[in-house]
């Protein structure tokens, strides 16, 4: 009889230990309830202990990374034009007591309570961030004018403090996850891209046009260069053989005079008379008398 006692009281105080008993895990935190009021908060992970229920409860809270998409949003840029937007924002619930208990009362632990009231949230932020940029910041051929990184920045500081003081929710990051255009804008923005190609092929073709005719011009200018640089240097070549052919003729009248006289008076024979050419000219007249008198009399006074 005292067996069974003993064995029944052991059972009573298994029981009670594993009514009392709360494991936590890791990525999770458990809110401890008395009466349906939170009385502590549980983050550490490993064995705790509570008063057995019904006097107090257990609400086990999920500490993961969470995504939510806003899914396609209409929304207005700075220039009037209608884009498609579609965002998402990661998030999860801070691992502190103050947040865990926070996010119990907001959304009564429900996650997916949590993503429809974060999926609002954040749709009408977008309304808002997308009326402080223009089409052309978030659609554009130059990639360098693409501002969607400071559209994400300045999305995440509308929603993140908000998100955080409502919910208890951690705002770890915000992106776009897919942008389009509606019909009406569409066509505006191809028109705009069209115009942006036509001024850009126009100014590479002025460019190319200028630079077409700096080389014409710097051709010409070296030809002009080159022409007068080769007159100069005929000019001084035939200015030297001039003053080489008159030393030479100097020197050959220098060394005899009536023969330099003689030759000079057959090339001017040579010169003027030619195979069908006929004269009456007078014999006692140089070149002529070279033909009568010779060339050592030719000189002297018939």
């Amino acid at each position: 009889m005292v067996l069974r006692t003993l064995v029944a009281v052991l059972l009573l105080i298994g029981a009670g230990l594993a009514a009392s008993a709360i494991m936590v895990s890791a990525g999770q935190a458990v809110v401890v309830t008395q009466f349906g009021n939170p009385v502590r908060v549980l983050t550490q992970p490993g064995l705790a202990w509570k008063v057995p229920t019904p006097v107090q409860g257990t609400i086990p809270v999920d500490l993961r990374l969470r995504t939510t998409s806003t899914g396609l949003q209409d929304v207005g840029t700075r220039d009037g034009l209608r884009i498609l937007v579609q965002a998402y924002i990661a998030w999860q619930v801070p691992g502190d007591a103050d947040h865990v208990r926070q996010f119990v009362r907001a959304v009564r632990n429900d996650p997916d309570e949590a993503a429809r009231q974060l999926r609002g949230f954040v749709g009408s932020a977008l309304q808002v961030t997308a009326s402080s940029f223009d089409l052309a910041d978030l659609v554009n051929t130059d990639p360098a004018k693409v501002r969607l990184d400071a559209f994400e920045t300045r999305l995440r500081a509308q929603v993140e403090q908000q998100i955080l003081a409502t919910y208890g929710v951690a705002v770890r990051h915000v992106g776009i996850e897919r942008l389009s255009l509606p019909e009406s804008t569409l066509g505006a923005t191809v028109g705009r891209m069209r115009s942006e190609r036509e001024t850009v092929a126009a100014q590479r073709t002025a460019e190319g046009l200028r630079a077409a005719a700096q080389i014409r011009s710097e051709a010409a200018r070296d030809n002009r260069i080159v022409v007068a640089g080769a007159r100069t240097e005929a000019a001084e070549i035939e200015a030297k053989s001039r003053r080489e052919s008159a030393a030479i003729v100097s020197h050959a009248y220098q060394a005899d005079p009536e023969l330099y006289t003689a030759l000079r008076s057959l090339d001017t024979l040579g010169t003027v008379i030619g195979p069908n050419t006929r004269l009456i000219l007078r014999t006692d007249a140089a070149p002529f008398n070279m033909l009568i008198q010779g060339p050592n009399t030719a000189g002297a006074p018939k």
